[in-house]
């Protein structure tokens, strides 16, 4: 892997240097947080998280190998706090447990599509919503985020995480895949399938409003 663009803070960290840590938490923190919450209950709780996870960066910086970024190595300490802190408010269940065993409900009913007697089976027989013959002020309105929060926040653990990652806070596929230990495919199709299912709340919901 390239070479981490942040191995000088990790050697000014190693050597105490507050201003680096400072650097840290400046550039970090916000979404450090904004993870933190995806798996406890109020703000406070998600703030102890990050602090509890910074002691851990302070503690574990002499034994981090670079053998991810220090951006991934710091996210997956925080995601395993939060996650202990979650399941000890009995509000997540662990990733483990859904990552490979997800819902299989399909993400649009079978009849959006043409059967298998039909001239072009598997193909769209009512295609989904196209967004853009709507204004921008009602994409982009409260009222069609909060339909978004929503969506995601009925998501399967596992699909909620992935993409709150890869589509609200913009992580890489490997940074997720890092944080989470994922493979590949999982995170593909765990990110597929939620994103499939904010569509389908959003055309719901943007069909009445063209």
């Amino acid at each position: 892997m390239p070479p981490d663009p942040d191995a000088d803070l990790v050697t000014r960290l190693r050597a105490g240097d507050e201003a680096a840590f400072d650097e840290l938490v400046d550039r970090l923190g916000p979404s450090m947080l904004r993870v933190a919450r995806m798996y406890v209950s109020s703000r406070a709780v998600g703030e102890e998280v990050v602090q509890d996870t910074w002691v851990g960066v302070l503690r574990g910086i002499e034994r981090f190998e670079g053998r991810s970024s220090l951006r991934t190595w710091i996210f997956r300490i925080l995601v395993n706090v939060a996650k202990t802190r979650g399941q000890r408010e009995s509000r997540s269940v662990p990733f483990s447990a859904t990552a490979g065993s997800d819902d299989d409900r399909p993400s649009y009913e079978a009849s959006m599509f043409r059967g298998a007697d039909d001239q072009w089976p598997g193909g769209w027989s009512t295609l989904p919503l196209d967004w853009r013959a709507l204004p921008e002020t009602v994409l982009t309105s409260n009222e069609t985020l909060k339909v978004v929060d929503e969506a995601i926040a009925s998501l399967p653990p596992a699909q909620a995480e992935v993409i709150r990652l890869r589509d609200v806070l913009g992580w890489s596929s490997n940074e997720v895949r890092n944080a989470l230990e994922l493979s590949e495919t999982n995170q593909r199709v765990l990110l597929h399938r939620a994103r499939a299912k904010v569509r389908r709340a959003l055309d719901e919901y943007l069909g009445g409003a063209g």
